[in-house]
């Protein structure tokens, strides 16, 4: 099964974000932080 992560990993944090607004800069600091490591590792 190949399924996509950065789509549920959206959903995910899009969702935390409505629920905790004040974690908002977490959040967007981790989910950029694995979108640079994986840019970096090609996948």
């Amino acid at each position: 099964m190949n399924i996509a992560i950065e789509p549920i990993f959206s959903l995910v944090i899009g969702i935390l974000i409505l629920l905790v607004p004040r974690f908002l800069n977490y959040f967007v600091a981790v989910y950029l932080i694995v979108r640079g490591v994986l840019g970096l590792m090609h996948i």
